[in-house]
């Protein structure tokens, strides 16, 4: 008897533990596939382009912001000859160091590149929810995609108190390093350099950390400032350049790329932490998968076969076939030999097995602002994550008539020419996203809807719900008072264009999800005209009726 008692016992705890071992093995297998929610997105991009917003303003009103180069970049554009054409980011020199604690010196010694990806961290996180310096000691991981730092050229020639920074202001690894420095964050930290494919690798690589655990939250992206006319000299010598700048991708006026800058950043959680804490979530980072050329044509020529290798890696990853996506938006940086390749990948992986009324639909970002380069994944992934959220498919510029080096037939894979509707459906809206780069390294990301859980998130993150009646006063601080009248002129600018945010959503997203800092004002008002008139009061230098201020 005692026997057996010892027997069932025994019986009782092996099964025990055989349940928790099958509870902890399935919990892993879900962390390994769970879909990573993109949670806030932050942008600087060619065309006066600072927010997802305005991105998608320019991209579906089909806007072209290709232009001459600025004239505040210090080049000699006389010796130059023709005056380079690009995409470039206005007034790249306005930076507030004080607001990171920066000293002006330093600041002036730092690469724009830094200083662009403090600015879009900053905003990242507020776009989220979050105060930035809240998260000081979080298990919060930064990666960064960057090529090329040419401002330790121009930053030679400051005075020696500045040239004291200039080693660390133009390191690529402070570029990420300064991130996790100025808010205090814990995670892993890390600057990518696989040339145009850097910011889509590293968001691959944070979407990898936080499925493994690693992080908890991570800002992944990417950031390209020309700060010498180097690209354009280097290819209008070897004839990659486009005549007139433009990338016209996948056209048969195809003759080259042209180049662009800016910075894009994405917030990334994995989906559960984000419903679990109320953030909205935009879209999902269903897969991911990043290779290489190997031993191809050339060291710089793209490479077919591995271009269809990493999008079925990526479609595996997500546990998805390739009719299950509706758009890919594509490297397409308009050069005669890279984009027939890409198009024929995309052909033999995405065009095959798939209704010829409902064919991948196919376009790139570039033909609107150029090629942005460590920034072009992640702006191609912006625009898919505001298009899915609006439900059009916007056009691709200068491709009215498709490259006659592709034969189109052999798949279902059509151009973007003209806007056109991206309905929902039974299943969720789905897209790819391509960046291939000059070192050989190719990544391609797949992005899905948000479900359902967004709407709730969102609700509960802007104060949906409250009336105008239960509206906050609202606070706005900054370091220094210019700041704080910047900082009005701009919420004053957002009240003034979106009359349908309920004022006690504003009120309460400034008092929750902003930093508090040394100089401050209140206005508080019983309607949105009340509120209009007392920014405009603070933006003029006095104190209107029922605010307060203070340093």
């Amino acid at each position: 008897m005692a026997n057996e008692d010892e027997l069932r016992n025994y019986l009782k705890k092996a099964a025990a533990e055989l349940q928790q071992t099958r509870d902890r093995l399935r919990e892993f297998q879900s962390r390994e596939s769970e879909p990573i929610a993109i949670v806030a997105m932050s942008c600087r991009l060619p065309g006066g382009v600072d927010s997802p917003e305005r991105l998608w303003d320019l991209v579906s009103s089909g806007a072209d912001v290709v232009g001459t180069a600025p004239s505040d970049r210090g080049w000699n554009l006389e010796a130059l000859g023709d005056v380079p054409v690009g995409g470039f980011i206005d007034d790249i020199g306005h930076f507030d160091a004080g607001l990171f604690g920066i000293s002006p010196r330093e600041a002036l010694a730092m690469d724009p590149q830094q200083r662009l990806l403090l600015e879009g961290s900053w905003e990242l996180l507020e776009r989220a929810g979050i105060a930035p310096m809240s998260l000081r000691g979080s298990h919060t991981g930064v990666f960064v995609g960057t090529v090329g730092q040419e401002y330790r050229d121009v930053s030679r020639a400051t005075d020696p108190e500045t040239a004291a920074h200039a080693v660390v202001g133009a390191l690529a690894s402070v570029m990420s390093g300064r991130i996790s420095y100025v808010f205090g964050l814990e995670g892993p930290t890390m600057t990518i350099d696989t040339a145009c494919s850097s910011s889509l690798v590293a968001m691959h690589l944070a979407v990898r950390a936080l499925r493994a655990g690693e992080c908890s939250l991570a800002l992944a992206g990417g950031v390209m400032v020309m700060s010498t006319p180097l690209a354009f000299e280097e290819f209008t010598r070897q004839g990659g350049l486009a005549t007139d700048g433009r990338c016209k991708a996948f056209a048969a006026d195809a003759d080259g790329t042209g180049w662009g800058e800016g910075v894009g950043l994405v917030l990334l959680e994995r989906l559960s932490d984000a419903v679990r804490n109320g953030h909205q979530v935009l879209a999902v980072v269903k897969g991911s998968a990043v290779n290489s050329d190997g031993a191809s044509n050339g060291l710089t020529a793209p490479n077919g076969p591995a271009q269809q290798k990493v999008i079925r890696q990526a479609l595996a990853d997500a546990r998805m076939v390739g009719g299950d996506i509706d758009v890919v938006e594509a490297h397409g940086t308009g050069t005669a030999l890279g984009d027939p390749i890409e198009a024929h990948a995309l052909l033999a992986t995405y065009g095959q097995d798939r209704p010829a009324d409902q064919p991948l639909w196919l376009g790139s970002i570039k033909s609107n602002i150029g090629h942005t380069q460590a920034a072009a994944g992640v702006a191609g992934v912006i625009k898919m994550v505001m298009a899915m959220r609006h439900g059009v498919l916007p056009k691709t510029l200068h491709a009215d008539r498709p490259t006659p080096h592709v034969d189109w037939a052999e798949g279902a894979v059509r151009l973007l020419t003209e806007a056109r509707p991206w309905p929902a459906a039974d299943s969720p809206r789905c897209a790819g996203v391509s960046s291939f780069g000059i070192s050989g390294t190719n990544a391609h990301v797949i992005l899905a809807e948000a479900p359902g859980t967004s709407d709730t998130a969102s609700a509960r993150s802007s104060g949906a719900g409250m009336s105008d009646a239960e509206s906050f006063p609202w606070v706005i601080s900054s370091r220094s008072n210019a700041g704080l009248h910047a900082q009005v002129r701009r919420l004053r600018d957002f009240v003034a264009a979106n009359p349908e945010v309920p004022l006690s959503g504003i009120g309460r997203a400034l008092a929750t999800s902003r930093a508090v800092l040394e100089c401050r004002a209140v206005v508080q008002a019983e309607s949105r005209g009340g509120f209009l008139a007392g920014l405009d009061a603070l933006a003029a230098g006095s104190r209107p009726p029922g605010s307060q201020s203070g340093a």
